[in-house]
C-alpha cells in the first residue's frame, strides 16, 4: 500500500515543480500541497475504505484547480497547462472513477461525475461516463433522458440521442415519460433543420450537398412515435402531455389535429378530455388587437369566450353525468371567478354563473362532498344567508354520517346566530359514530362557552368526556381542566383533576397542565407538586426523560424541595426508561443536576448539606460515557496527550493515524486528521477562496472518541441515497440536473451531496500570517 501510494506522490513532482516554476504558488506551497496530498493519499488506501475519503480528496483536487484558474487570471500567465490543469483533471478523474468501481449503486456518485465532467468540460470522458453509467442502472429513465439532453443540445448529435431514446426503449416500452421527451426530441431537431434550410435559402446558397427530408421536416419522425406509444400507452393524460408539446411548434398543426381526433375518438367519455374541449374554447376565436381597443370590447370578448367554454361543459355534463365531470366544470368557473377584473360586470357574471352551477351539481346529486364548503362560502360572501342554511342543511341529509359536512352545518349556523344550534348538536351527534366525533364535541363546548351558563358548559365536558372514544377522551380532559381553572378556581380543579385521574387513557400534557396551575398559586406546595409528577412518571416514566429531569429540578429549585431525593429518583429514572432515552437521560441528567446542585451553594446550610449528601449516592448511580474498544493504541496516547505535545513535535504526532507497517521512521506519515501548520494553511486558504466551494460541515469529535473500524466497514457496504425516486428532465428545461440539487452556474460541490469524514480538531494551531492572501479575495 505505501509503494503504491509514494508512487502517486511521485507522478505528482512534475506538476508541482511547474506551478513554483511559474510563479503560481512558492515553495512553501508546494510543500504544504504535497503534505496534504500524502495525507488524503494514505486515507484512500486503508483496508476498509470510506466513501467520505474519497469525496474529500476529489474536494480538495477541485479547490486547487479553482485556486490555480484565480492566480492565473491575476497574473495573466496562460501556459503549462496541458503540465498543472491537465494532470490534476486526469487525477480527479481516477478518484471517480475508483470511487465509483467501488460504489457502483450510489447514483449520486456518478451524477457527480457528470457534473465535474460539464464543469470542465470534458466532453470525452463524459461520454464514457454516460455509457458505463446506463451499462449498470439501465433501469432508470431519468437517466437515458439526460444522457440523450446531453448528445441533442451540447454534443449537436440527434442520431446519437436518437440511438439513446431507442435503447432505453427496449428497457422500458411503457414508459410515458421517455416517450415523451423522445417525441419533443424529434421536434426539436425538426425545428433546428428548418431553420438552417430557411437560413441557407436566404443566404442563396446550394442546398444540393444538404440532404434535408420533407418528412423530418413535417415532424413525420414524431408522428411515429405518437402512433406506437399511444398503442401501448392508455389514458388520456398521455394524450394531452404529447398534444401540449405539439402545441409548442408552428409547424405542427396537422400532427395536433391528429392527436386530438384520436383523444376524442377514445376518451370521449373521460371528463379529462371534456374539460379540455371546453378551455380550448378560452384560446379560440379571438378578436385582432386593433378591434379591442376599448375596454367594454375586451370584456365582451371575455364574456362571450367565457360563454363558449360553459356550452361545452354544460353538452358534458349530459353525456358524462358524473361527479368528476361536474368538479370540472366548478373548478374551472371557482378559477374564472378568483381572476381579478377591474370590471364589475364580469365579475358579477362569473358569480352568479358559478352559483347556477353549484345549484345544479346539487339538484343532480352529484355535487363532491369537497365542493360544499366552498358553495357556503360563497353563499355567505354573497349574504344568502337562508339559501346558505338550506344548502347546508341538504349537504348533511346527504352525507348523514360525515363529520366534515355536521361541522360545516353547525359553523354556518353558529355563523348566522341561529336559534336551532343546540338541536342540530344533537342530531349530528346522534347521526355520527362516537369515533370521529371529537371536532363536533370540541366546537360544542367552545360555543357553550361564550353562550350557556357555567353549569350547562360543564354538564357538556361531563357528557363528552364518556360520548367520545378513549383516545379522542384526551383532548377533552385538557380543555375541561383548564376551562375549570378559569372559572371555578384551584379548589374546584384539584377535584376535576383527582375525578378524571380514575379514568385512562392519559396525556402528559394533561398533568403538566395541572403542575403549571399548581405552580401559579402564591402557597405552591411540594407534597402537592410530588404527588402529580408521580401520577405522570406512573403513565409515562418509561417513555419521557424530560419529566424525570424536571422532577429533580423541580427537589432543587423549591423552596420545600429536598435535594436528598435526587439521587433516588435518577435511580428510578435510570430503571425505568427505556432504550436510547437510558443514555440520553444519564448524560444530560448528570450534568443538569451537578449545575443546579452548584446554585444551591449559595442556599441555606440545610440544602447545602442535603446537597452534598445525594451527590455520593449521584455519583454511585449516575452513568458514565461508555470507552470505545481503541483500535492504535498510539492513537489514543495521542489524544490523551496532544495538549502537552510541544509545536516542534506536532508534525510527527499529527499523521499518527498511519500504522507502523506503512511508513517508517524516516518518512513522514500520511494518513492523517491534522496536518503541519503550512498544510493547514494551505487548507484553510483553499477551503476559503470561494463561498460556493467548500467542504461540508465536518463533525467535531471529543478527545474520548477513536475510530470504530468495524462501524466503517459496516457503513461503506451501504449507500446513504436513495436512487429509485429520480425525477425526469425535459429538453425544454434550461437545466435537467437541477432536479438533483445541482447548480452548473455554480461550481460543483461534492461535499454538499456526501458527509464528511470524521476529523480531530487539535487544540493548538500555529498559523502562518500572509499564505495565500489572495484567495479570500
Amino acid at each position: 500500500m505505501a509503494e503504491r501510494t509514494e508512487q502517486r506522490l511521485e507522478d505528482r513532482v512534475p506538476e508541482l515543480e511547474q506551478l513554483e516554476r511559474v510563479g503560481l504558488f512558492t515553495r512553501r506551497e508546494v510543500r504544504a500541497v504535497l503534505r496534504k496530498a500524502s495525507a488524503l493519499e494514505y486515507k484512500i488506501q486503508r483496508r476498509a475504505l470510506r466513501k467520505e475519503d474519497f469525496i474529500n480528496y476529489i474536494q480538495y483536487e477541485i479547490n486547487l484547480l479553482e485556486l490555480i484558474k484565480k492566480r492565473r487570471a491575476r497574473i495573466g500567465y496562460s501556459f503549462k497547462k496541458d503540465e498543472i490543469e491537465n494532470s490534476i483533471l486526469h487525477r480527479v478523474h481516477c478518484l471517480f472513477n475508483r470511487a465509483i468501481g467501488k460504489w457502483k449503486d450510489d447514483v449520486q456518485l456518478w451524477l457527480s461525475h457528470v457534473a465535474f465532467c460539464k464543469q470542465w468540460n470534458a466532453k470525452h470522458q463524459l461520454s464514457k461516463v454516460f455509457s458505463s453509467m446506463l451499462a449498470i442502472h439501465p433501469n432508470k429513465p431519468a437517466l437515458w433522458i439526460m444522457a440523450a439532453k446531453w448528445e441533442m443540445e451540447t454534443q449537436l448529435s440527434s442520431e446519437s440521442a436518437r440511438h439513446l431514446f431507442l435503447r432505453a426503449l427496449r428497457f422500458h416500452p411503457e414508459c410515458p415519460k421517455l416517450y415523451q421527451e423522445y417525441f419533443r426530441m424529434e421536434l426539436m431537431n425538426a425545428e433546428k433543420q428548418r431553420k438552417e434550410k430557411k437560413a441557407f435559402e436566404q443566404a442563396k446558397m446550394d442546398l444540393g450537398e444538404f440532404n434535408y427530408s420533407e418528412e423530418i421536416l413535417n415532424g413525420e419522425m414524431a408522428r411515429i412515435i405518437y402512433r406506437e406509444a399511444a398503442q401501448k400507452i392508455k389514458g388520456v393524460e398521455f394524450h394531452l402531455a404529447v398534444l401540449s408539446i405539439a402545441k409548442l411548434f408552428d409547424f405542427t398543426q396537422d400532427l395536433q389535429k391528429e392527436i386530438l381526433e384520436s383523444l376524442q375518438n377514445k376518451y370521449a367519455d373521460d371528463p379529462l378530455t371534456w374539460d379540455y374541449m371546453a378551455r380550448r374554447e378560452l384560446e379560440l376565436g379571438s378578436l385582432p388587437a386593433a378591434q379591442r381597443a376599448t375596454k367594454q370590447m375586451k370584456v365582451s370578448e371575455m364574456a362571450q369566450r367565457e360563454e363558449r367554454c360553459c356550452a361545452v361543459f354544460e353538452e358534458a355534463v349530459r353525456a358524462v353525468p358524473t361527479e368528476d365531470m361536474w368538479k370540472c366544470f366548478i373548478t374551472f368557473c371557482l378559477e374564472r371567478y378568483n381572476r381579478k377584473t377591474n370590471s364589475e360586470e364580469l365579475k358579477q357574471k362569473r358569480l352568479e354563473r358559478t352559483l347556477s352551477v353549484f345549484s345544479k351539481a346539487h339538484e343532480s346529486s352529484l355535487l363532491p362532498e369537497a365542493l360544499y364548503k366552498q358553495w357556503l362560502q360563497l353563499l355567505l360572501e354573497s349574504k344568502l344567508s337562508e339559501t346558505a342554511m338550506e344548502a347546508a342543511a341538504a349537504a348533511t341529509e346527504r352525507f348523514s354520517q360525515s363529520v366534515e359536512m355536521w361541522h360545516m352545518r353547525l359553523q354556518v349556523l353558529i355563523q348566522l346566530k341561529s336559534d336551532c344550534v343546540t338541536q342540530c348538536f344533537e342530531e349530528a351527534i346522534k347521526h355520527v359514530k362516537s369515533k370521529g366525533s371529537l371536532p363536533l364535541w370540541t366546537l360544542w363546548v367552545e360555543w357553550s362557552e361564550g353562550t350557556n351558563s357555567k353549569e350547562d358548559t360543564e354538564t357538556l365536558y361531563q357528557r363528552s368526556l364518556h360520548a367520545t372514544t378513549p383516545a379522542e377522551s384526551v383532548t377533552m380532559k385538557e380543555k375541561y381542566l383548564d376551562w375549570t381553572y378559569r372559572n371555578r378556581g384551584y379548589k374546584k380543579v384539584k377535584k376535576v383533576f383527582t375525578s378524571m385521574c380514575e379514568n385512562r387513557p392519559f396525556s402528559l400534557d394533561f398533568f403538566r397542565k395541572m403542575i403549571q396551575i399548581e405552580k401559579e398559586q402564591e402557597s405552591c406546595k411540594m407534597i402537592h407538586l410530588r404527588e402529580y409528577y408521580e401520577r405522570a412518571l406512573r403513565e409515562f416514566g418509561s417513555t419521557d426523560s424530560d419529566l424525570w429531569l424536571d422532577y429533580i429540578k423541580e427537589e432543587l429549585s423549591h423552596p420545600q424541595g429536598k435535594p436528598e431525593n435526587c439521587g433516588s429518583i435518577h435511580w428510578r429514572a435510570m430503571k425505568m426508561l427505556q432504550g436510547d432515552l437510558v443514555e440520553d437521560f444519564g448524560g444530560n441528567g448528570e450534568t443538569d443536576v451537578s449545575r443546579l446542585r452548584a446554585r444551591l451553594t449559595a442556599a441555606p446550610p440545610r440544602q447545602v448539606m442535603a446537597a452534598a449528601e445525594s451527590s455520593s449516592f449521584e455519583e454511585e448511580h449516575l452513568p458514565k460515557k461508555r470507552e470505545t474498544m481503541i483500535w492504535k493504541p498510539r492513537k489514543e496516547c495521542l489524544l490523551k496527550e496532544i495538549s502537552n505535545v510541544p509545536d516542534s513535535e506536532s508534525e510527527e504526532s499529527e499523521f499518527s493515524d498511519v500504522s507502523h507497517n506503512e511508513t517508517d521512521g524516516s518518512d513522514p506519515p500520511a494518513d492523517c486528521a491534522h496536518v503541519h501548520p503550512d498544510l493547514e494553511d494551505l487548507d484553510g486558504e483553499v477551503s476559503s477562496m470561494l463561498e460556493a466551494v467548500t467542504f461540508a460541515d465536518l463533525q467535531t469529535a471529543s478527545v474520548y472518541e477513536v475510530e470504530d473500524w468495524d462501524k466503517e466497514l459496516e457503513d461503506s457496504e451501504c449507500s446513504p441515497y436513495d436512487a429509485g425516486d429520480l425525477y425526469c428532465g425535459s429538453f425544454q428545461e434550461n437545466n435537467l440536473l437541477a432536479s438533483y440539487s445541482w447548480h452548473e452556474d455554480s461550481f460543483y460541490n461534492p461535499g454538499c451531496h456526501h458527509a464528511a469524514s470524521l476529523t480531530f480538531t487539535p487544540p493548538v494551531r500555529v498559523t502562518e500570517i500572509g499564505q495565500f492572501d489572495d484567495a479570500d479575495e
